[in-house]
């Protein structure tokens, strides 16, 4: 997205119907939104592609076609009740862990100015994992219908309960962000049931701390980030409740595995550069845990030139894991099928690569139409990022994406 784009995306978002007060220190409330429609086809029939582990609805098995992966809808009420003291509130409708639309809020937070270049913030508040943190949602402010999977499903969660202190200053024609956050996050995520239906699971973020910093001049940025938290979801440690039972050998591979208080850690890194009638921006992401999540590495690189009006645009991105565990087993009689099951797990982590090709037209003022076709390879032993897989369905192979989107903002 070129600069006077970004910068009318951000004038939108930040309060671009302000009710303007006859004096200029009076509180003021502005309200704008975002949106978008799309759908989905996929060749998969076996599996479903979804835009997000907290979600069990797509496009793939029971429907080759899915207005739920990309289509949701935003609404952004900020007060400026003070020169230095404001608010906002963020809500968006899209799809849950039930396959329901209803409205979450995203951001609520308190934001106090301490000085120019300071300012504190309260509440729920935005998670500055990646490059594109702030825009995740918002399809008309990014090149992509969604952003790349390989990179942005490695930390799903888009926001924390928290508080975070962003110092913003300049020097020579720099402009400098760093930005530190702390806070914790609930979620609740969908799993099929193994009867053709759909359970639900919880997953606890704990102790959430991320240092971020954007260093800008000009057309180029550069991004990087690190961020840790403590991850308990109670669904899958059954599991590891009958390995303890197993005595001092089961033990020690429970607590290898399971995921109760583990320990993540995440680094970004990420730089763009807009030239005006041509772009080009990567992230590169490198997660590590001890649990039953591998390590891995992910990256992905989009370039898209802008002719007028029409954009077209390519990006290739990857997934890869690290130090797949091979889990010895127990040494012991009937422990066979635990064992095995126990290795389908660690050996079904995502690692995909997709290349993707899309166009953007920005036919009128504040909306955008965009197509966009991956093709993802899926290596083998792995889903990749597909869910609700069949028992028919083969790991590995290949699946191609079609996409439609109509972006907007008001």
């Amino acid at each position: 997205m070129d600069k006077r784009r970004s910068a009318l995306a951000v004038a939108l978002l930040a309060c671009v119907s302000h009710v303007q007060a006859q004096v200029a220190d009076a509180p003021s409330i502005s309200f704008n939104g975002f949106g978008t429609l799309g759908t989905v086809y996929s060749d998969e029939d076996q599996a479903t592609f979804v835009s997000s582990v907290f979600v069990p609805k797509g496009a793939g098995y029971k429907s080759e076609w899915s207005a739920e992966v990309d289509s949701r809808l935003g609404l952004q009420l900020t007060a400026n009740l003070t020169p230095r003291l404001s608010s906002v509130l963020q809500v968006i409708i899209e799809q849950d862990y039930n396959g329901n639309y209803t409205p979450d809020i995203e951001w609520a937070n308190v934001k106090f100015e301490v000085s120019s270049v300071l300012s504190l913030r309260a509440g729920r508040i935005l998670l500055p994992t990646f490059m594109n943190s702030e825009y995740r949602k918002v399809g008309y402010a990014i090149p992509w219908i969604r952003p790349p999977q390989e990179v942005y499903r490695t930390v799903p969660v888009s926001n924390v309960d928290g508080i975070d202190a962003a110092y913003r200053f300049r020097f020579d024609d720099f402009t400098n962000t760093l930005r530190a956050t702390y806070g914790q996050a609930d979620k609740t995520f969908p799993f099929a049931d193994g009867a053709g239906g759909w359970s639900t699971g919880d997953a606890q973020a704990r102790e959430g701390l991320t240092i971020s910093n954007t260093l800008e001049r000009g057309g180029a940025s550069i991004f990087a980030a690190y961020n840790q938290f403590r991850l308990t979801i109670d669904e899958l440690n059954p599991l590891f409740d009958i390995y303890r039972m197993f005595g001092p050998e089961g033990i020690a591979l429970a607590n290898r595995y399971d995921l109760d208080d583990k320990r993540f850690e995440v680094l970004t890194l990420g730089a763009s550069y807009d030239a005006g009638d041509w772009f080009l921006m990567g992230e590169w992401t490198q997660m590590e845990s001890q649990s039953l999540f591998a390590d891995n590495r992910s990256w992905y690189v989009t370039s898209g030139y802008r002719f007028g009006t029409i954009t077209p645009y390519l990006t290739y991105a990857q997934q890869r894991t690290r130090n797949i565990s091979s889990n010895p087993g127990l040494s012991q009689p009937y422990s066979e099928e635990l064992d095995a099951f126990l290795q389908s797990i660690l050996k079904s982590q995502p690692r995909q690569e997709s290349l993707s090709l899309g166009v953007r037209w920005d036919f009128t003022r504040s909306m955008a139409l965009k197509a966009q076709y991956d093709h993802m390879n899926l290596d083998s032993g792995s889903s990749g990022f597909l869910v609700n897989t069949q028992p028919e369905f083969e790991p590995g192979g290949t699946v191609n994406l079609f996409s439609l989107a109509l972006d907007f903002v008001f």
